[in-house]
């Protein structure tokens, strides 16, 4: 993609009137490492946007870690720093972490490409969960299973160009072109 307009919430953010900051205080992200705080515990890094960029004080942000620690199945793990952590449960911290400031859309780069299978799952229910809950996700992802079952819409990229974009059943069933046909046959 070398132009275009991206529009967040109504607001194009290559407007130079737009503050991006406050674009990015409604985007949470988790990309493909964990890139937590190693000398905070999973608590601590979960609490540390809503009260730096949020402002929220430290008892009711703490709270309102240990309720998303919860949700990506992490209560008893919620004093652990991310050295005690597998890769799948520092992944859910992130998650958690990215929740933590009340995004209206989350950004996903290559969330489970670190994490072995049964890790994966682990992340991709999580995922799962937020996508029925009505969260507005943009995945990228080579899960194309995972992406067939929750998206609205894919988006295929081939060499960094849009090839393909539709209903996720129109493209994984009857893929409209050959490119999308051969990287299909080889993640399946």
């Amino acid at each position: 993609i070398t132009e275009g307009q991206l529009i967040v919430d109504g607001l194009d953010i290559n407007d130079p009137n737009i503050d991006e900051r406050l674009i990015r205080r409604e985007a949470g992200m988790v990309f493909q490492q964990f890139y937590l705080f190693p000398h905070l515990t999973a608590l601590e890094n979960v609490a540390f946007g809503p009260i730096r960029v949020r402002g929220i004080q430290k008892a009711e942000a703490k709270k309102l870690s240990l309720d998303l620690l919860a949700k990506v199945g992490l209560s008893e793990r919620a004093h652990h720093y991310p050295g005690e952590l597998s890769g799948g449960q520092q992944q859910r911290v992130a998650i958690a972490r990215a929740l933590a400031v009340k995004p209206k859309l989350m950004l996903f780069d290559e969330p489970t490409s670190a994490l072995d299978p049964e890790l994966r799952h682990e992340v991709l229910t999580v995922m799962k969960d937020l996508a029925e809950e009505g969260m507005t996700m943009v995945i990228v992802t080579h899960e194309v299973g995972f992406a067939h079952q929750v998206a609205s819409r894919l988006i295929f990229i081939d060499q960094g160009r849009i090839a393909q974009d539709g209903a996720p059943d129109s493209l994984m069933t009857n893929p409209p072109c050959e490119r999308l046909r051969e990287f299909l046959q080889h993640v399946a």
